[in-house]
């Protein structure tokens, strides 16, 4: 009995893991529009406080999503660095351009950059308009 219980509680404890999951460029699908995820600048994910994980083929259908469903139950968001493809960063952290000479895989031109010196830099050569994490959880609540 005592190692059932003790299996029971690490299965608990694993289950309960909110890491992110890699997303598998090419096969997995946009929890939000079921596109396949192939572009490894524009990805997205977040975490539920349950540990488990929805991948995006862009962060604004994973914008679109969150407006639907409890923020609460969000433990992480994460979105890909425009500038390192596939590497996540914080999406809370990250600076945002909404750029028409940055095409993003929904047509929002929405990219995600790990600093704001580098949304400004690619800014300078592209053109648009920055956003802080909040900022833009305003515009896509409009």
């Amino acid at each position: 009995m005592k190692n059932f219980v003790f299996v029971l509680i690490a299965f608990v404890v694993l289950g309960c893991n909110n890491t992110p999951k890699p997303i598998a460029y090419g096969t997995d699908g946009c929890h939000f529009c079921s596109m396949t995820i192939v572009d490894k600048q524009h990805a997205a994910q977040f975490m539920t406080k349950k540990g488990r994980s929805y991948a995006f083929d862009a962060s604004e259908c994973m914008l679109n999503h969150i407006k639907e469903i409890d923020a609460s139950t969000i433990a992480q968001l994460l979105v890909n660095d425009y500038n390192a493809p596939g590497e996540t960063i914080d999406a809370t952290k990250a600076t945002y351009l909404i750029s028409e000479n940055i095409p993003s895989p929904m047509g929002e031109f929405l990219t995600a950059f790990a600093t704001a010196e580098e949304a400004k830099y690619a800014q300078e050569g592209n053109q648009g308009e920055l956003f802080t994490w909040n900022e833009l959880v305003q515009r896509f609540n409009r």
